[in-house]
């Protein structure tokens, strides 16, 4: 009892200290996890450079990496198998080429070393002997020749790996001056040992210190990759070539070309052609609405419009009536307008046209109109557009340069991609930072020009609206006559 006391004296302090110490311990692990938890700035410093890190193997990845789908397919299928065959290769090649080769070289150089120990044993009349355990037990050609120096080492063939395993078995067997010559005889290997008072000759084939098989695996290996590249080049070729009559089909849609599609290839790509069609079928109908409708308040229009022009043909001639004339024409003008920028002329079929007639044209009504105006064109003179309302969009642009210029030239490119219409005028011009704006309907810039014939402010609207559902553009920029230049881009 009195020991026990004594114990649990001495203990106490400790477990004190103890306590007191994993108290500090905890404290401190509290803190880190606190800094590491709640504050996370060592988390977000390492969540940044990882994140840094992610990016710049993603664009290092973007520039090397291919941008068809149909290169990258083949990517995704030869890389794998390069790198199997790259693995098996090489398996094969250390594991069992090399060490099969250094056991037949090790064979081949014991033989070679017992034959050296039977020369002595036997001695120098007993060639003969030595020369039919040779051919009956060891399969080797020996001649036993005067001492005459080694020939200077032969050149050493493309692979030196086998030579230097034999090379490196005689060293360690036979231990005397050799010479080998790998290169001179396809089938066959020539080794020469010096010895003491002969020169030891030893002709044996190259399977007995090579492996032989390998030609037949590498072989097999590049002949079933160059057929399993074959297999998978028609397979991703027939895989991609739906997907790129999906594309032409909707590229063909937005230019207002409709083309036979009908959706092929696997179910995901089938789903999507399904898709296009859906959606394609829905927009036509949209479309045949809107006109239906359009050509109704129209009729609707029109009729309430001749009504006018009736009671004031009744009206007599008078100032008045006069005015309300011009009103009734305006309003005319405006209807058709409109119309026409609802309309969007969406239901004619593209044909081929003469650009050369069309801008021939162009030229005689801005002459008529009593300004200079010459053309030039480029390449072939056929495209294929909507012939209306292409027409509808170069005479907009014409009107818009007549109407404040007094020069006018008109340049036509036809390339195999584009046909790129310039028109250029010597007028004010637009300034640049109001360029875009002029493309939305109903502006009118008083300042400098008024864009639009019809005075409803609709003009470059209409006509970039036609540009775009040919599937090009209208830009503006400056014209070298001093005014503004209307570049008109589509596909031809």
């Amino acid at each position: 009892m009195t020991f026990w006391s004594a114990s649990s004296s001495a203990i106490t302090p400790a477990l004190k200290f103890a306590r007191e110490g994993l108290r500090e311990t905890l404290s401190f692990l509290s803190g880190v996890a606190h800094a590491l938890i709640l504050d996370r700035w060592p988390v977000r410093l390492l969540r940044v450079a990882l994140r840094a890190m992610n990016n710049g193997l993603s664009r290092a990845l973007a520039a090397i990496m291919p941008k068809g789908l149909y290169v990258r397919a083949l990517v995704i299928v030869i890389a794998p198998m390069i790198l199997l065959q790259s693995i098996l290769a090489y398996v094969f090649m250390e594991r069992h080429w090399q060490t099969v080769t250094e056991r037949l070289s090790s064979a081949l150089s014991q033989d070679i070393a017992a034959l050296v120990d039977l020369n002595e044993a036997l001695g120098p009349g007993k060639r003969e002997v030595l020369e039919r355990i040779a051919a009956e037990r060891l399969n080797l050609d020996i001649e036993l020749m005067p001492p005459i120096p080694l020939p200077p080492p032969a050149p050493k063939p493309f692979f030196q790996f086998f030579d230097e395993a034999l090379a490196k078995e005689i060293r360690r067997h036979v231990r005397r001056p050799y010479w080998i010559d790998t290169i001179g005889r396809s089938n066959l290997i020539e080794i020469r040992v010096q010895l003491d008072d002969v020169t030891l000759r030893v002709v044996a084939h190259r399977s007995q210190a090579y492996a032989s098989n390998s030609g037949i695996f590498l072989a097999w290996m590049a002949g079933s990759s160059l057929f399993l590249l074959t297999i998978a080049v028609l397979f991703l070729r027939n895989q991609i070539r739906p997907i790129l009559s999906l594309a032409d089909a909707a590229e063909s849609f937005g230019k207002g070309r409709d083309i036979e599609f009908r959706p092929r290839g696997a179910r995901e790509v089938r789903k999507a052609g399904h898709a296009f069609i859906e959606m394609k079928r829905r927009l036509e109908r949209m479309i045949d609405q809107r006109t239906t409708m359009l050509a109704g308040v129209s009729h609707d229009l029109r009729t309430v419009l001749t009504r006018f022009r009736l009671s004031l043909e009744l009206l007599g001639e008078a100032s008045e009536v006069e005015e309300m004339r011009g009103d009734v024409n305006e309003m005319s003008r405006m209807l058709e307008g409109y119309l026409a920028f609802a309309r969007g002329d969406g239901g004619e079929q593209p044909q081929a046209i003469d650009v050369r007639a069309l801008l021939d044209a162009l030229k005689a009504d801005a002459e008529r109109s009593g300004h200079k105006t010459a053309f030039s064109i480029s390449g072939d003179p056929v495209a294929v557009v909507r012939p209306r309302s292409f027409k509808r969009c170069l005479t907009n642009l014409v009107s818009n340069a007549a109407r404040y210029a007094e020069r006018i030239e008109i340049d036509a490119v036809h390339d195999a991609r584009m046909l790129t219409i310039t028109v250029d005028d010597d007028g004010p011009g637009i300034p640049l930072d109001r360029r875009e704006d002029v493309f939305k309907p109903f502006l009118r810039l008083d300042e400098a020009r008024n864009l639009d014939t019809s005075g409803t402010g609709l003009g470059l609207t209409i006509a970039r609206d036609i540009a775009r559902a040919h599937g090009g553009d209208i830009t503006l920029s400056d014209s070298p006559l001093g005014g503004l230049r209307a570049i008109v881009r589509v596909p031809g």
